[in-house]
């Protein structure tokens, strides 16, 4: 009698265990109610996305998104990890999207869905002060240049590259790319214009831009493509056109960046 009511006892809690994980399953939301929305970022991408003086991430996307969650009802979740890594995390499930200044590319369509963009940019090269000979995509043949591991500026001069005549060093860090073309390690560093004028000012470092922005650029943020990414994306538009028409985009680029790069 007793083994019968220990074994009736371990199955009882055994269904209820299972209960609950298939209750946090089906019902991925925080104590109040709202579902929640996991974003990647890499926290290492200043003024978009990085770790404040107080340890607390902090930046351009880190706002976009807050104001974002509170007009689509949703509570945001931020996911730290490597820029080269985010991706991964996309496809097997571990956040809901990137942001990260993601360009929209033709590729990239093919997969995820994207919703309208929210920033308009450009690609641009970054040489070291006094270079006056890379300002071009056809001046880096012969030359080394910085790219962020799997981001589109690693695909652009790959697609342009077709004899291999340039020298593509990744990296994960961007302020590690352009120390090295200030001591002459690389020829040059392309990435987000905007990101590459910051950290110009900040960093002090002996660099300027190459040139005009090589191919303009459409960020937005990538979804796995599904039935309930395509609603939640409606969602997504709708409040991202109403941040642009009441100045809420606007101001937050300013906050950072003292320019809208949110209009084309």
């Amino acid at each position: 009698m007793l083994f019968k009511k220990r074994t009736l006892a371990l199955i009882s809690l055994a269904l209820l265990m299972l209960v609950v994980v298939v209750g946090c399953t089906l019902n991925p939301s925080n104590e109040v109610g709202n579902p929640t929305i996991t974003i990647g970022t890499s926290g290492g991408y200043p003024p978009f996305t990085f770790m404040n003086s107080e340890g607390k991430l902090d930046g351009f996307e880190i706002d976009v998104w807050n104001e974002i969650s509170k007009r689509i009802g949703y509570e945001v979740k931020f996911e730290t990890a490597e820029f080269s890594g985010l991706f991964g995390m996309l496809d097997t499930g571990k956040i809901n999207t990137i942001s990260n200044q993601i360009t929209i590319t033709e590729q990239r369509k093919e997969k995820y869905l994207f919703p309208t963009p929210y920033v308009f940019s450009g690609a641009q090269l970054v040489v070291k002060k006094g270079n006056e000979e890379i300002k071009s995509l056809e001046d880096l043949k012969g030359k080394k240049i910085g790219v962020s591991l799997g981001s589109n500026y690693e695909q652009l001069i790959k697609e342009y590259d077709v004899n291999n005549e340039i020298n593509v060093i990744t990296y994960e860090d961007f302020i590690g790319s352009l120390q090295d073309v200030a001591i002459g390690r690389i020829d040059a560093v392309m990435n987000d214009k905007l990101a590459g004028v910051v950290n110009i000012q900040k960093s002090g470092l002996d660099l300027q831009l190459g040139g005009d922005p090589v191919k303009p650029l459409e960020n937005s943020f990538p979804f796995v493509k599904s039935d309930d990414n395509e609603a939640l994306i409606e969602k997504i538009d709708e409040a991202i056109i109403e941040m642009r028409e009441d100045g809420t985009l606007e101001n937050i680029s300013n906050k950072w960046f003292n320019t809208d790069i949110t209009k084309k």
